[in-house]
């Protein structure tokens, strides 16, 4: 008999919870779910629900009926602290728990576990910069279905307010130097320029991308090269003529050091302070670790064993600190498992990085300015069905039974960026790459030219479209949905 726990119902813990319920026998196995949220959400058409093209509902079902028919448990409850050698209650790894649901609020647990999975996702640290966020700040945001909502007011509002007259400042884009996701921000600002055009006043909208991006079409991967007909262009000159073509005005190099009612704060690479006046601002914040703690069986803190200082947790990575050229794909973690421990995984959001995939650079001042790198949708997905996969090895093999492995540099990706909804309006630049982390010892361009692509038109919104209803479908854990690549 074996327990797992799965901290988080994400992307990736979702999906592992999903395997894992079909893999392990029904009886003498348990899989349990801790999620602070009762409601699981499909993050990427949170663009949509932004700019008022879907209700929140619609991104949105609860978990507990879905886990119920599959046999697992469900723990509405915020993890606090991990026991990996045991507790000093009973000797056994388990888990610090706070209940979060309505009718157990406050109350404290500790759960045990054989295989641990954390899959807890990012913490949203709007707080490194003074005025970002919704909750105590100036600005919007895209993170939750929740702040989705309030975006999609605040846009409307801005947009009567052109419509009276008014000449409007929108700015979307980064709220911190280090921030990830540039390619929800990106997929966010046509989003709006689509509103604005639909809606007959871009004409007296001015709309502004602020990103710590050094190029267009960086996106924290450090860029791609899309060969079409023997002839080779990079993202950079792809994205650019998009916004061209959209009249968006872009800021590179971007860290916002504050933001005021109606101001932001910048620093530049070149060192130089701005600021920048807006009506609406979508500024993505910084990630980082959820601020779980880790204690040995006596109960000292070994926090700094288990995590890297981000607060993301450390895996099967080299972590040696050294020249962002001397970086190889080869640094990055192929099974999840975390340092020293055996029976316990890192996926998603959830893992310390190696190091960015773009060049770190830092202004005259020392502020660094550094895109973090993406570990989001398709990867999380693969990454959560990993763990699950060598989880039930264990269980059903014995614990000598290998790892699954799944590197990010031997790992595609897809994006699709889409503005609209339905099926006859919008468009979409769609993007692929083959690997995510890329390898310059492999392939000149760092990525396998025939797996890398970019296109933009209709049929790729089509294909956004489609993915919002398949995934939710595959998220519910409807007939065939294991059919369903991640």
């Amino acid at each position: 008999m074996a327990d797992v726990l799965i901290l988080g119902a994400g992307v990736s813990g979702h999906t592992a919870a999903l395997h894992l319920s079909r893999l392990l026998p029904k009886k003498g196995h348990t899989v349990t779910v801790v999620s602070p949220n009762a409601d699981w959400n499909w993050i990427p058409s949170n663009i949509w629900v932004g700019v008022g093209k879907m209700p929140a509902k619609s991104v949105l079902f609860p978990l507990e009926p879905v886990y119920r028919k599959k046999g697992i448990t469900f723990v509405q409850a915020a993890a606090t602290a991990i026991w990996p050698q045991g507790d000093d209650r009973t000797g056994r790894p388990s888990v610090d728990v706070v209940h979060t649901s309505p009718e157990r609020e406050g109350q404290t647990e500790r759960l045990g576990y054989d295989y641990l999975i954390n899959a807890t996702g990012p913490q949203l640290r709007f707080h490194l910069t003074e005025g970002l966020g919704p909750d105590a700040g100036h600005t919007v945001s895209v993170c939750t279905a929740d702040h989705a909502v309030e975006a999609a007011e605040e846009l409307a509002n801005t947009i009567e307010r052109l419509k009276a007259g008014e000449r409007q400042t929108l700015v979307v884009g980064m709220g911190h130097g280090t921030c990830t996701c540039e390619g929800a921000a990106f997929e966010y600002v046509f989003n709006v320029d689509h509103e604005l055009r639909e809606a007959g006043v871009r004409d007296r909208a001015r709309l502004v991308y602020l990103t710590n991006e050094a190029v267009l079409g960086d996106f924290g991967v450090d860029g791609m090269t899309f060969e079409e007909r023997g002839f080779q262009t990079t993202s950079e000159l792809w994205t650019g003529s998009l916004f061209r073509e959209r009249d968006v005005e872009a800021i590179l190099g971007a860290h916002v050091s504050s933001v005021e009612d109606g101001v932001i704060h910048y620093e530049t690479l070149d060192g130089e302070h701005h600021t920048l006046d807006f009506d609406f601002a979508m500024l993505l914040p910084p990630f980082g670790g959820v601020g779980l703690t880790a204690y040995d069986r006596n109960g000292a803190d070994i926090t700094g064993e288990l995590f890297a200082p981000s607060g993301f947790m450390k895996v099967d990575a080299d972590y040696t600190a050294k020249p962002y050229e001397e970086w190889r794909a080869e640094d990055w973690p192929k099974t999840y498992q975390a340092v020293g421990y055996d029976n316990i995984w890192a996926v998603g959001i959830a893992f310390a990085p190696p190091h960015a995939i773009s060049k770190p650079r830092t202004t005259p001042n020392g502020t660094a300015i550094a895109p973090a790198p993406p570990r989001t949708g398709m990867p999380s997905g693969v990454m959560g069905k990993v763990a699950a996969m060598s989880i039930a090895d264990r269980i059903k093999k014995g614990p000598s039974a290998p790892n699954h492995e799944a590197s990010m540099a031997h790992m595609g990706a897809a994006c699709v960026a889409s503005a609209g909804a339905g099926l006859r309006t919008g468009s979409a630049a769609a993007m692929t790459m083959m690997p995510v982390v890329p390898d310059y010892s492999r392939f000149t361009t760092g990525r396998d030219l025939s797996g890398t692509r970019g296109e933009i038109g209709l049929s790729g919104h089509w294909v956004k479209y489609m993915l919002h209803y398949l995934f939710i479908y595959k998220a519910k854990g409807r007939p065939g949905w294991q059919f369903i690549p991640e």
